[in-house]
């Protein structure tokens, strides 16, 4: 299968540590675009053949478009007639995967269990979330390479055996790079980090997904995607002053909520979308993710256009503009939305969304109202920029023209003030600009180039335990996500709002309206200004960090697993909670009933515990370990059958050693946020074998099905609270669906209460198929290798 090594002495932390000299400002040459140009003639031609399945003279989104192109056989996702949007399954061909550290160890150990030898479509690993934020970018950096030398290691093995390409330490942000080197108009991209929809800025779809669906793509499985609908958000008028593109995507938000946008795709359109940035466009796309979207994307532009010259990509360009003409990166006149939502932008004013969910959203003019109303602190304690969402050169350039007239009033940051460049190529274009110097000049520490204090990887030692506010211009907020302090209020921002309140220190501060005594009198800002695109071009930086285009997979090379590893565990295939033939769940525990928001930070916790990411046995420590427990409203506490309460975990592992299945109750929305495939395999790895919610998260939702964990919806919420810890349930309707004899959605849960009287709840699968097979062989995992064995690919 693979083979097991010690850690092996790698070249890598010395091409990492060397001292940064100033990059030289010639623009970047044009790269070989070979594996990254989208393949537009088989797209076109595939969707010719979904005209012919469609009705006749039908009108499709963008989305629709980019999605159908990407049919492996269109009749048999699109034939038959009958609704397409929220009903069908599609089975798709992705171009491209992007795999971040944390989640990449989990994707390539589930991609080893199939012994395949190479990857069926190009790959990316990007060294970002294990780089810890805490005194400065060249000390931090080379601290995490050191503490994560035998992970680093091992992926770097990894890409070496399979010909996948491998961004190192301090490359910067895996949505960042994707956007500057693989993002292209048209194109399918799936990505193991729930932000991957950043890459919409460029006119694609790319979706945030589970390693077990990055997995589908490696191995030419059909991924399979239920038909998402549209929402259409008609974009008219400009932006003006203080208002960026952030601040949109933070009103909107505030509009659909974290759930509004579950199941759906965003696409914009309308006179206000051309006039946007693309790395703005990106912003909005990223944080898509924070009301639940599959995914967004917009319309091709001419500033897309000049962002892909600018970043060495004409020949993308080239045949995008080709493929443009013929109707392919833009709805057709006259498409239909599920939805339409229209925002005029030149009524736009910044915003401010929190504290602890990204959908409180309120406008600047009233934030200072809302603080007091709500009694939250209005002393700043930190001031953050940066991240995937808000890094691009024209952020910083804003930024730095903030910065400048806080210099020439003489003020400083009154507040720690961390600057996150979202790669090297940003880092060193502004160095080489001079923004660098600018920032630095009033105050601000510039970090790693990776997602530091965004996920939780920020040393701080201030405020512990205390109520306290910080302004970040990141895209999520849940408690305790950035510095692990339940009590931190984080309020996201644009970049351009975060800075100018760092100098006033005071969170009542309107940085459009009010202004800061200095001993030469009021000082009061005016509107922010930048380039969209550095003057003088993008300049690349260490190149050391880079891989080589296209590698050739190497397959002798040994994975460098070591056996006595904390934090590397070859994976063991699940067993079928089926084996014996049977097609119902019988006899599962309840383990307890969730309350509330659960979201994937609750049920597998980043921060600290990203080093035990490739470590399943270790990390599942963590399993629902803030999740609040409905019956007696304790965090981390459940009750075993024998009456010993204990953590959730560790009551988890009880059911297991007796070869106990045990199932969740759990609330609406469960599984929202990061694309965190471990909130599904820590719980099969403890033996949960279903989940029954009020409502799922979709990325969620296909990680429990991928890991062979049944999740149902109760058909009425109000029956949440009639399954309770220590009830025997089990299922009826499932063989049917399994056997292919029932195309019902209703299967019927039969719960025994511990004094013996009966009860039947009726509750809703979305089983596809494919999906069925999955549960039948324990996992997605299983089905592909055992398909591949079939096939005499492995």
């Amino acid at each position: 299968m693979v083979i097991l090594s010690s850690a092996r002495v790698s070249a890598l932390p010395k091409r990492l540590v060397q001292a940064r000299g100033l990059a030289t400002p010639s623009s970047l040459p044009i790269k070989d675009c070979t594996s990254i140009t989208p393949p537009y003639p088989r797209l076109l031609k595939t969707l010719d053949e979904v005209r012919n399945v469609l009705p006749k003279g039908a009108k499709l989104t963008l989305a629709e478009k980019i999605l159908y192109a990407h049919l492996r056989n269109p009749e048999e996702s699109l034939g038959g007639g009958g609704k397409v949007r929220g009903e069908r399954y599609l089975k798709l061909r992705p171009d491209r995967v992007a795999m971040q550290d944390a989640s990449a160890q989990m994707a390539l150990l589930q991609f080893m269990t199939c012994r395949l030898p190479s990857c069926a479509v190009p790959a990316s690993i990007h060294c970002d979330h294990l780089i810890q934020a805490q005194t400065g970018a060249e000390s931090d950096l080379s601290r995490s390479i050191e503490a994560n030398k035998e992970v680093f290691d091992f992926l770097e093995s990894a890409a070496l055996k399979y010909g996948i390409e491998f961004w190192r330490p301090g490359s910067g942000i895996i949505h960042q790079i994707v956007l500057e080197n693989y993002a292209a108009p048209g194109l399918l991209m799936l990505g193991t980090d729930s932000h991957t929809p950043n890459a919409g800025g460029l006119g694609m779809l790319a979706i945030g997904v589970g390693g077990a669906d990055a997995v589908d793509a490696l191995t030419d499985t059909p991924w399979e995607l239920k038909a998402p609908l549209v929402t259409g958000v008609k974009l008219t008028g400009e932006l003006k002053g203080w208002a960026t593109p952030k601040d949109l995507i933070l009103h909107l938000a505030g509009k659909l909520t974290v759930r509004g946008g579950t199941g759906r795709i965003i696409e914009y359109f309308g006179p206000g979308v051309p006039a946007q940035s693309c790395t703005g466009l990106a912003t909005i796309a990223n944080m898509g993710a924070e009301v639940g979207a599959t995914t967004s994307t917009f319309p091709y532009s001419d500033n897309m256009r000049q962002y892909l010259h600018a970043t060495g990509r004409g020949p993308v360009a080239q045949a995008a503009d080709d493929a443009a003409k013929q109707g392919f990166l833009s709805a057709d006149e006259g498409a239909e939305y599920d939805e339409v939502i229209e925002i005029n932008l030149s009524d736009l004013e910044p915003h401010l969304n929190g504290p602890f969910t990204p959908d409180l959203a309120t406008p600047l003019s009233s934030f200072s109202s809302f603080l007091n109303e709500n009694k939250y602190p209005t002393a700043l304690s930190s001031a953050l920029i940066g991240s995937c969402t808000n890094s691009s050169y024209e952020d910083m350039s804003r930024v730095a023209s903030i910065a400048e007239q806080a210099k020439a009033a003489g003020l400083k940051s009154k507040v720690p003030f961390l600057v996150t460049p979202g790669s090297e190529l940003i880092r060193a274009t502004v160095e080489k600009d001079g923004l660098q110097d600018t920032l630095e000049s009033v105050g601000a520490t510039v970090l790693a180039n990776a997602c530091g204090p965004c996920i939780g990887q920020w040393k701080r030692d201030e405020h512990k335990g205390e109520d306290n506010a910080i302004l970040t211009s990141f895209n999520r907020n849940f408690k305790a996500r950035n510095d692990g302090n339940l009590k931190t209020m984080n309020f996201l921002a644009s970049p351009e709002i975060v800075t100018a309140m760092a100098f006033s220190g005071d969170l009542n501060f309107n940085p459009t309206t009010d202004s800061i005594p200095t001993p030469n009198g009021p000082f009061r800002f005016t509107p922010p200004s930048g380039d969209r695109l550095p003057p003088t071009g993008y300049s690349a930086g260490d190149l050391s960090y880079a891989p080589q285009p296209s590698p050739t997979p190497s397959p002798s090379t040994e994975i460098a697993i070591s056996p006595s590893s904390t934090r590397l565990e070859i994976l063991e295939p699940f067993g079928s909670n089926f084996a014996n033939g049977g097609g119902e769940l019988s006899t599962m525990t309840c383990l307890m009933r969730v309350k509330g928001k659960c979201t994937t930070d609750h049920i597998s916790a980043a921060g600290a515990w990203l080093k035990y990411k490739g470590h399943l046995s270790n990390i599942s420590e963590n399993t629902l370990m803030t999740a609040v427990n409905d019956q007696g409203g304790k965090i981390n506490k459940a009750i075993d059958i024998n009456g010993e309460e204990d953590t959730i975990p560790r009551t988890m592992q009880k059911y297991k050693q007796r070869n106990e299945p045990w199932m969740l109750v759990v609330d609406d929305n469960y599984g929202e946020g990061s694309a965190r495939e471990h909130a599904a395999l820590q719980p099969r790895f403890y033996g949960g074998a279903m989940i029954v919610a009020r409502s799922f998260a979709r990325i969620h939702e296909t990680n429990l099905k991928k890991q062979g964990i049944l999740p149902l919806w109760f058909m009425d919420k109000s029956d949440y609270s009639r399954i309770s810890a220590h009830d025997k349930v089990s299922t009826n309707g499932l063989e049917a669906v399994m056997n292919g004899t029932s195309s019902s959605p209703i299967i019927k849960l039969r719960v025994e209460k511990p004094d013996g009287t009966m009860e039947e709840i009726e509750t809703r699968h979305t089983l596809s198929e494919d999906q069925i097979e999955w549960l039948r062989y324990g996992s997605a995992l299983n089905y592909i290798g055992k398909v591949a064995r079939d096939n005499g690919k492995a």
